[in-house]
């Protein structure tokens, strides 16, 4: 870019980030601090979810849909569906990105590599693992975006083309379709009132044809209505009662390293839910005046109005990803079309031809977007933390995937000799993977260096100190942090001397924070599902860590003033946490988040990280108490510091190495100080 003959019109940063990992800290300080800023008007975030592959556009805007009409018609290789950017911003990834900083300022499209996020964030996740293509194909797209952008019309005045949120999704990375919200709520309410128009159509067709009334064939409708609802239901429910099921047994992320296993657990259960209540109907029912291939598509004509009831329910919640329920629901409608514009849509199973080529472009859309996400999130079920049971994530999207692939399909199967065979074969490769996945190898969850279980622990020294400086307890053991469902209980039978773990719920209940030196905000959504591994010989941490109180001060009748000093490693935490009759009034942090305060039973958390500057932190806190009496207990204060990058002493390492090798571990040594003043 720099040698080319090509003009730019606006200028070009190239920002690099570090501390990303710290709260976004690097595009926080650029984004708030940095000369250039007043010059950017829109920016493209390149992250990654993984290594290797086609990055994901993942998230746009916001509310400025015409940077995707610039992804389309200049990215070589476009990638990308705003069901990601729903799925993202749910909560439901646990990640973050640079562009939650960057929104606020400018508008912005957010790609990221999301393949193989197995060893993402591990000692695995090398360089060298990142192949040529996929390198020449991010390079590509991003050198002819940026080229794009850098000539926009739109970037001299991007809040002029605030033209609202966008629809976007690619078909099998062949074409990419785009439009503006607004055309997508007219899309998906007009193909689901003109499916549910030709419905009424062929139903009033099919009276005439049989020479009965409407109402008879209606009041049918209704009964085979009911049938295909629980069809649907049960098509959603049984995978996921499947996924409960093997969580109650222990058995969570069996499918981990063998994802075929996702076809028998999940894709076979939800066709058995499709298929067997309309299969049975079928098998039971004697109606002479309706004949049976009517009845076969009374039971399509039902998908289509649970499917567009659906779409126009999604839409009036201005969810974007409806379009993905539009799709088969169009196909449906073309194909209905053509059928009672021509004879066979009242001969026999003529129809039936027309319909399985029009659903070939939905099952293999479906199929596509149900793939990548599975493919995504599988990975992220082993750091998601144990309290989130996540084979219900990837069973609801097997089974969401298999419904919106298949459901105008499996009633197809009732046009043959024997449809029970197909319900019982899929019931035998059920059986037959549950067996597999609970009793064989195949099973396991993890495999060494390509798939681990990650194992995050800290080697903690903890010390309680009174209010009249005494030191009241001292102890030194290991704070498990668990990133999967399976917790240790993968590590029985292997070499780590896990004797004396217990729960830390009850330390939960009885100190602040628990007692312990909780990292940041995962390890205190997951402190309740943490345990604690005592040892009798004290951890020395690698550096010391000091809380110094400068000054007490009483300002007036009813408030005290603390003023302190931290000095201490570049990754520190400070809780806080007052008596009954007592508040924190004023303090050096932000004022936001006094007011704010986290729920109980958890107490303020201010994170302090530092880099190049070590110096240490200066403070004060000002607290209120109504009688004005400070000669008693007025707050405690925890400071938690991690020496990140540290082996830790020599009974530490011999427990690191006794671990199996697909265990891949995160652990540093750590200490907690618990001071009343």
């Amino acid at each position: 870019m720099t040698t080319t003959k090509q003009t730019f019109e606006h200028p070009i940063v190239f920002l690099f980030n570090g501390a990303e990992e710290s709260f976004l800290l690097a595009s926080h300080g650029f984004i708030k601090q940095h000369k250039w800023v007043p010059n950017l008007k829109a920016f493209v975030n390149l992250d990654a979810g993984g290594s290797n592959g086609r990055e994901l556009l993942f998230q746009s805007g916001p509310n400025h849909s015409w940077l995707v009409d610039y992804y389309n018609k200049y990215v070589k290789h476009p990638f990308g569906t705003i069901l990601a950017e729903e799925i993202f911003q749910s909560g439901t990834i646990p990640s973050d990105s640079d562009f939650r900083i960057f929104k606020e300022h400018m508008p912005g499209l957010d790609m990221g590599q999301i393949f193989n996020g197995f060893i993402y964030h591990t000692k695995y996740d090398v360089v060298d693992l990142i192949s040529h293509e996929s390198l020449q194909h991010t390079g590509d797209n991003a050198l002819s975006l940026i080229r794009g952008l850098a000539n926009a019309t739109e970037l001299n005045d991007p809040q002029a083309h605030n033209n609202g949120p966008a629809v976007f999704f690619d078909f099998l990375g062949l074409y990419f379709v785009h439009y503006s919200e607004a055309t997508g709520k007219s899309l998906n309410y007009s193909v689901a009132g003109a499916v549910l128009f030709l419905i009424l159509v062929s139903i009033w067709r099919m009276a005439n044809f049989s020479k009965i009334s409407t109402c008879h064939v209606m009041r049918w409708f209704i009964l085979v209505m009911v049938i295909q609802i629980i069809s649907f239901v049960l098509g959603l429910a049984l995978p996921i009662v499947v996924a409960y099921g093997m969580d109650s047994f222990g058995l969570s992320l069996t499918y981990y390293s063998t994802p075929m296993l996702i076809v028998g657990l999940y894709v076979c259960p939800s066709l058995i839910g499709l298929s067997l209540p309309i299969t049975i109907y079928y098998s039971l029912q004697r109606n002479n005046k309706i004949s049976s291939a009517y009845h076969l598509q009374l039971a399509l004509h039902s998908q289509a109005v649970i499917l567009a009831l659906l779409a126009i329910a999604l839409t009036v919640l201005s969810i974007r990803s409806t379009y993905i329920l539009t799709i088969p629901l169009f196909f449906y409608f073309a194909s209905l079309a053509f059928n009672l514009l021509t004879p066979l849509h009242d001969r026999g199973y003529a129809w039936t031809g027309l319909l399985k080529v029009s659903q070939v472009i939905p099952c293999l859309y479906s199929s596509y977007i149900s793939y990548l996400f599975i493919v995504v999130l599988t990975p992220m079920g082993a750091r998601a933390g144990s309290a989130s049971n996540r084979d219900l994530y990837i069973a609801a999207l097997a089974a969401v995937g298999t419904v919106l692939s298949f459901g105008f399909l499996v009633p197809l199967i009732n046009t043959f000799r024997r449809p029970s065979f197909v319900v019982f074969l899929l019931l035998a490769t059920t059986v037959l993977s549950l067996f597999l996945a609970s009793s064989t190898q195949l099973g396991f969850p993890y495999r060494p260096k390509t798939s681990g279980q990650r194992v995050a622990y800290l080697h903690v020294r903890n010390k309680f100190y009174e209010y009249d400086g005494t030191l009241s307890k001292d102890e030194s053991g290991y704070l498990f942090l668990y990133q999967d469902r399976r917790k240790e209980t993968v590590l029985d039978g292997s070499n780590v001397n896990l004797t004396g773990l217990v729960s830390i719920k009850s330390n939960c209940e009885k100190h602040m924070m628990c007692g312990m030196p909780l990292y940041d905000y995962r390890y205190v959504q997951q402190r309740l599902e943490s345990k604690w591994l005592p040892r009798d010989t004290p951890i020395e941490p690698p550096g010391s860590t000091t809380l110094e109180m400068l000054n007490k001060t009483i300002i007036n009748s009813t408030t005290c003033r603390f003023e302190y000093n931290l000095t201490g490693p570049a990754q520190m935490s400070i809780f806080f946490q007052t008596y009954e009759d007592v508040t924190i009034t004023n303090w050096s942090f932000l004022m936001s988040y006094l007011k704010n305060p986290p729920k109980y039973p958890l107490s303020y958390h201010i994170f302090f990280n530092y880099g190049i500057d070590s110096s240490s932190l200066h403070f004060f806190v000002e607290v209120s108490k109504t009688n004005g009496d400070f000669k008693v207990p007025l707050i405690q204060i925890g400071v938690s510091a991690h020496f990140i990058g540290y082996k830790g002493d020599a009974e530490s390492q011999k427990l690191a190495s006794s671990f199996p090798d697909f265990a891949i571990r995160a652990d540093w040594p750590a200490s907690y100080q618990r001071y009343i003043f």
